[in-house]
């Protein structure tokens, strides 16, 4: 299972001499033990002020407009920092009101609505609306920001890059940290992180914390990538400083402790920690791996029941479609029902992480030509995605390529760290 992209499980056991050997130990649990140990619910306490006095000025009986956005954004506030998918959908409601009843300035609950959608993977609805707000107002930067995070998602990279050209500006912070995600959707790791050191500093100098809360989560991640785990590792503890009750960067450290230190005591601690007070189907991978390495295959089988258990609640919606997808395939060998999920994805963003789901189902079932075809066609040189390009070696493989396969196999070993333990062991048995 590869915890970053939420992908892969895998069942492949773990050998003794893998499993008590370690990397050197970067992390400290005094750097942290405060924030796993916090009672500050002070962020969740404001946001449930915040929505408590603007919900008092919505009236059934009125519109209310200018209550419509603040209730929706303590409701985005409230899902970001519990997991809890009900607040999601809350702001959904309000905002689809909003677009509803506006008479001035509906772009903007248009745009905000886009963005709702998005963080729930229903891209050619949030592609819809902001369309629709570009209609009502052609110049505006803000729906061109929109439309090319949807661009990006949806796999329209020749139209994301035309958006990203409507709004160059190197000294603002929504440009870069858009340059960024440009550069490594391209591949170019050191540029992505140069424009993020850019968007960091304005961070830093607007004393926003939401904004340098952001940038530190998004900057450790980068430099995980890019093997730079010390680095890492000090972003998250600056994310944690703001914030104590930041489940990303606790589970990016759990992810340091696990996949760089082999420690999975510490990591299942940091997790256990970090369920108590957010909601997120997730973690059940997270558990599950971490059973795996530990070649627990009876608590591995109970999170990923847990995990399936909690994502087929219909508010989740399309949002876990390719975890699944990869489970019920690797795990559970229902091909046809993972094949569904996966042509599902297919057909609302055609991308080289969609077709990578598609062609490794097929591989997985057997159909092996079949999988090599999409390979060629969609996904070779078109994605950088470690867990993709395993995938594409596998694939290679099983259709006796190996003189395709061993340079990517040779390049994902220096990708050990990104793709965890269990995933590096295929590797090197490819």
């Amino acid at each position: 299972m590869n915890l970053k992209t939420l992908t892969s499980l895998l069942a492949l056991g773990i050998s003794f001499i893998a499993c008590t050997t370690s990397e050197p130990k970067l992390t400290d649990p005094n750097d942290y033990a405060m924030y796993l140990q916090s009672n500050d619910t002070s962020a969740l306490k404001n946001a449930q002020i915040r929505l408590n006095f603007w919900n008092g000025k919505l009236d059934a009986d009125t519109t209310r407009i200018m209550a419509i956005h603040p209730v929706s954004t303590a409701y985005s506030q409230l899902f970001q920092i519990t997991g809890d998918i009900k607040y999601l959908k809350n702001s959904e409601k309000i905002l689809r009101k909003g677009v509803t009843i506006a008479a001035i300035k509906k772009e903007e609950y248009l745009l905000a609505l886009a963005r709702n959608y998005i963080s729930q993977h229903r891209f050619l609805e949030a592609e819809s609306r902001a369309i629709e707000a570009l209609s009502l107002d052609q110049n505006k930067k803000e729906t061109q920001m929109v439309l090319f995070d949807v661009a990006m998602e949806l796999g329209n990279y020749l139209e994301a890059e035309q958006y990203l050209h409507q709004f160059v500006d190197q000294k603002d912070f929504n440009f870069l940290i858009r340059l960024a995600k440009w550069n490594d959707y391209k591949g170019n790791l050191d540029a992505t992180i140069k424009y993020m050191e850019k968007a960091k500093v304005i961070a830093i100098q607007s004393k926003d914390d939401e904004l340098m809360l952001w940038t530190y989560t998004n900057l450790a991640d980068y430099y995980g990538h890019a093997g730079n785990l010390k680095a890492s590792y000090a972003h998250y503890l600056k994310a944690l400083a703001i914030d104590p009750s930041n489940a990303y960067a606790k589970k990016g450290i759990a992810w340091i402790v696990y996949s760089h230190e082999h420690n999975t005591q510490e990591a299942g601690r940091i997790i256990a920690s970090v369920m108590q007070t957010h909601q997120s189907p997730d973690y059940h991978l997270f558990k599950a791996e971490l059973a795996e390495f530990e070649n627990k295959a009876i608590t591995k089988e109970k999170e990923i029941q847990a995990f399936l258990k909690v994502v087929k609640e219909d508010s989740y919606g399309d949002m876990y479609n390719i975890p699944v997808a990869l489970l019920i395939a690797e795990e559970h060998s229902k091909f046809d029902e993972a094949l569904a999920l996966a042509q599902k994805e297919v057909a609302n963003r055609p991308t080289p992480q969609t077709y990578d789901l598609l062609a490794y189902i097929y591989h997985l079932k057997g159909e092996h030509k079949k999988a090599l075809t999409i390979v060629e066609d969609h996904i070779a040189d078109k994605t950088f995605e470690p867990e993709a390009q395993f995938h594409i070696a596998e694939v290679y493989k099983s259709n006796k390529l190996e003189y395709k396969m061993l340079p990517i196999k040779e390049s994902l070993l220096e990708s050990t760290y990104e793709l965890g333990p269990v995933l590096t062991k295929r590797i090197q048995q490819l």
